[in-house]
């Protein structure tokens, strides 16, 4: 027997990849940026709690993911090149159809697997290229100062000579990047949780304490109900590791494995490593180290400002609880609109600047480096001068990837913690970037053929050099579109066929008893 073969692995068995390959592919797709600044967005947004629900979802994800492998192994095809086309989209062409009483078949399947693989198509470019690159370059030109087109340019070379190969080259990247980067944060992320060893317990406690109630006021954090800390924690849970979107099953079918069964167990590790593991030492990270509800002296993006009519104080218990209804959206405070008068860079008016859900502390307006003095027009609490010049700094909370930025920076590696989160950032969302092609590339051998690949893969790399220097709001906002509309038809397929998943289970557990009885 092989020595890349597993236990019960057959020299005979069909594909292009090893489980390990596979599973390696699989999760390079799922780990990426959802799990520094994703976890860091939903702590934010919900406190501690919303780690916890996070956590619930990969345990659900579990189930969810071994389904739906082990259906789109079962129903795999080869193209015309002999290399494994799986995914949701070859099971639904095959088993969704609908059989009518005269013998005939309406081939309903085939178009909702066509449904599927131009959603994936298009979520490879809103999800595995496009942001990830701009996330990527700009936490390049943050951290290291290298130009954003460099980056892009770089970046995007290496990526074509990556996946020009297939699955075989990729797989053969990503089993080694994998365990790389993975080792890389984990020492990391150990090294921050270690160095506030005194955090340790309180912080594990925070997360389940508050579950069903959600989290309390506490520093700069104004707290957050139950509903808000549950559909946060559930969302950027589903949303780091992808299960039931119908992604990963499209590198496990590629996988050399006789039995469907056993490359859906060989899945169930990948939200255990995702969710469970990765994104919970993210998140002890950011709880351990305290910045999660420590405001932090940054510049103020003007999306997350939000202007209040009149003056809050958070020692105040009245406020306090007016503005935790108002940012959990219950009762709503009153928002400035007029003209607010700015002198020397300071504000006159009587009123309150909420930031990145926090109310903003010592404020300073500058227009083009210079402190601005001036009237500002705000309509609904939101600035309306579009002219691009003014700035706003203070402190407040800030999330997403400066908030595991500012984390890693609390430990014995000071600030060089920074490059640990930029040199992560780098190789999760590259790695990303690489599995998603092969999603879109297998899509597009369903749709049109194998012979339409490479035009495919030429798109992606211009696109993916386009983005990394150019903004990709509108292609976050496609993104959360087209991961919708591939999961519901592969949820709806899943759950069809759940009968048909319990009896290949079964008689996959007959057949390996038969093949291995005990001794």
């Amino acid at each position: 027997m092989d020595t890349n073969e597993g236990k019960y692995d057959k020299k005979t068995d069909k594909g292009d990849t090893s489980h390990f390959q596979a599973l390696a592919t699989a999760l390079s797709g799922t780990v990426g940026t959802g799990n520094i600044a994703g976890v860091a967005l939903a702590v934010h947004l919900g406190g501690p709690a919303a780690l916890f629900w996070m956590l619930m979802t990969a345990f659900l994800g579990m189930c969810t993911k071994f389904v739906e492998v082990t259906l789109s192994h079962k129903y795999r095809d080869f193209d015309e090149k002999g290399m494994v086309a799986g995914g949701p989209m070859y099971y639904m062409k095959k088993r969704l159809n609908i059989n009518l009483k005269n013998g005939k078949q309406i081939k309903t399947g085939y178009w909702i697997g066509g449904f599927f693989a131009i959603a994936t198509i298009l979520s490879s470019f809103g999800t595995g290229s496009l942001p990830q690159i701009n996330s990527i370059s700009n936490a390049m030109f943050a951290t290291f100062g290298i130009q954003h087109m460099v980056t892009g340019a770089v970046l995007s070379v290496l990526l074509g000579l990556i996946i020009i190969g297939g699955i075989k080259r990729i797989a053969q990247v990503t089993e080694k990047l994998v365990p790389f980067m993975a080792i890389i944060y984990f020492a990391g992320a150990i090294a921050v949780i270690f160095s506030n060893y005194q955090n340790i317990i309180p912080s594990f406690i925070s997360i389940f304490s508050d579950i069903f109630s959600g989290t309390a006021a506490v520093g700069g954090f104004l707290g957050a109900g139950f509903a808000f800390a549950f559909n946060n924690g559930v969302n950027r849970g589903l949303f780091s590791n992808e299960a039931g979107q119908g992604s990963a099953p499209i590198a496990h079918a590629a996988a050399k494995a006789h039995e469907p069964v056993s490359e859906g167990m060989v899945a169930i590790l990948e939200p255990f490593i995702d969710t469970i593991i990765i994104c919970f030492l993210t998140g002890m990270v950011l709880l351990s180290s305290g910045v999660w509800n420590e405001k932090l002296s940054n510049q103020f993006q003007q999306t997350d400002i939000e202007i209040l009519a009149g003056y809050y104080h958070e020692q105040n218990e009245e406020n306090l609880a007016a503005l935790k209804n108002h940012l959990n959206n219950k009762d709503k405070v009153s928002l400035f609109t007029g003209e607010i008068q700015i002198e020397e860079g300071k504000i006159l008016d009587k009123i309150s600047i909420i930031h990145a859900r926090s109310l903003a502390e010592n404020i300073e307006v500058r227009q083009g480096g210079d402190l601005f003095s001036g009237k500002i027009p705000v309509t609904n609490g939101k600035i309306t001068d579009r002219s691009g010049n003014l700035t706003f700094t203070g402190q407040s909370l800030i999330h997403s990837a400066p908030l595991s930025t500012a984390a890693f920076s609390k430990s014995i590696l000071g600030n060089s913690g920074q490059y640990i989160v930029a040199i992560a950032l780098l190789l999760f969302a590259f790695s990303t970037a690489i599995a998603w092609s092969y999603y879109g590339d297998r899509s597009v051998t369903y749709l049109v053929g194998a012979k339409y690949i490479v035009v495919y893969r030429i798109i992606f790399v211009l696109g993916f050099f386009l983005a990394s220097f150019t903004d990709t709001t509108i292609i976050w906002s496609l993104s959360l579109i087209t991961i919708a509309l591939m999961t519901v038809p592969n949820l709806i397929g899943l759950l069809i066929l759940h009968k048909e998943v319990k009896s290949t289970i079964k008689d996959y557990w007959i057949d390996f008893k038969k093949e291995h009885p005990k001794n």
